[in-house]
C-alpha cells in the first residue's frame, strides 16, 4: 500500500473589486508549484461594504496570507492587528501576513516599483510626477523618497485626496511633496524625470481609455511608468513610445512585490524568472 498523505492546500488569495482582470493568480501559483508548494492562489470579488467580513473569513478559513487590490488598500487597515513600519509611513496595505492569530499589514507596491524602476538608474536626485493618490501612489511616493528622490508632484482630480498624500509625502521629506490639481490634459513639467500612471485609466477591459495628458508635453528624457499589469502595453505606453520616451510596464512591478509577498508568506525564495515567463505566456497566449 503506499504511503498516507494530506490534501489540505495552503490558501492566500487577492481581494479587489473589480479583480477578474488581476492576473496576479498566474505568477503566484507558478511560483508555488516551481517551490514544490501544494498552494492555491484565488482572485475573490470583494465589495467594499463586504472587507470586514472578508478578513474574518480569511482568519476563519486560516488563509496564509493575502493581497489587497483597488479599493481595499487603505480601507483594510482598520481590520488588521499591526502594521510594518512600510505600511505605517503609506498609509496603505497592499499584502497582509498571518502570524499566529494575528494579521500584520504590509505594503510591497513601492518597494516592487522601486525595483524596477532602478533598472533605468539610480533614483536619488529625480523629480517625479504621480497621476492619482491612492494605495499605489502612496506606495511609490514614499519609496521614491526614501530612495532619495528630490520632488515628487501628485497630480489628482480630487482635491481633498491629492493634498492628503503630498501631506504624508512631506512627513516622509519636508518640502518635496506638492499637489496639483488634475483639470484638463496635464501638462508634464519640464525637467520631469518619471512620469507615473497609479491610475486605474487603461486597465482592461477599457483598453482604448486616455489618460488626460499633453502628450506634447513628453519629451524623450522622461520615463513614462505605468502601474497597470493588464494589458502590460498600456495606450499610455504606447503614446509616450511615440514621443520617443522610455517606458516601463505594471509587470515588473507586480513580479517583484509578489516576490516579496511570497517571501513573507512562506519564508522561500521564489524565481522572479518564473513569475514573470508565467504572465508573459498568458498575456502572449
Amino acid at each position: 500500500m503506499s504511503a498516507a498523505r494530506q490534501f489540505k492546500s495552503e490558501l492566500c488569495a487577492v481581494f479587489g473589486q473589480p479583480v477578474a482582470e488581476n492576473p496576479t493568480q498566474c505568477m503566484m501559483e507558478a511560483a508555488f508549484r516551481e517551490l514544490g508548494l501544494d498552494w492555491r492562489y484565488l482572485t475573490i470579488e470583494v465589495a467594499p461594504r463586504d472587507l470586514a467580513d472578508a478578513i474574518r473569513g480569511m482568519r476563519a478559513m486560516g488563509f496564509r496570507g493575502a493581497n489587497c487590490t483597488l479599493p481595499h488598500k487603505v480601507a483594510v487597515l482598520r481590520y488588521l492587528d499591526e502594521l510594518s513600519h512600510a505600511a505605517q509611513a503609506i498609509g496603505a496595505v497592499n499584502c497582509i501576513v498571518r502570524r499566529g492569530e494575528r494579521l500584520l499589514g504590509e505594503n510591497t507596491d513601492g518597494k516592487g516599483f522601486l525595483q524596477s524602476v532602478q533598472e533605468f538608474g539610480p533614483v536619488a536626485g529625480r523629480k517625479a510626477v504621480i497621476l492619482g493618490a491612492g494605495g499605489a501612489a502612496r506606495a511609490i511616493g514614499v519609496e521614491l523618497l526614501k530612495a532619495g528622490a528630490a520632488a515628487i508632484t501628485v497630480v489628482n482630480r480630487t482635491r481633498l485626496r491629492g493634498e492628503e498624500l503630498a501631506e504624508v509625502l512631506n512627513r516622509q521629506a519636508p518640502g518635496r511633496g506638492a499637489f496639483v490639481l488634475w483639470e484638463g490634459d496635464y501638462q508634464v513639467p519640464a525637467g520631469t524625470d518619471y512620469l507615473i500612471n497609479a491610475t486605474s485609466i487603461g486597465l482592461f477591459p477599457d483598453l482604448d481609455a486616455r489618460v488626460p495628458l499633453a502628450l506634447d508635453s513628453l519629451v524623450p528624457a522622461t520615463i513614462v511608468c505605468d502601474v497597470i499589469p493588464n494589458p502590460p502595453r498600456t495606450r499610455l505606453l504606447r503614446d509616450a513610445e511615440s514621443r520617443g520616451c522610455r517606458t516601463l510596464d505594471g509587470l515588473g512591478m507586480l513580479v517583484n512585490q509578489g516576490v516579496i509577498g511570497i517571501q513573507l508568506w512562506t519564508g522561500l525564495e521564489p524565481s522572479p524568472a518564473v513569475m514573470r515567463r508565467a504572465l508573459e505566456e498568458v498575456f502572449n497566449s
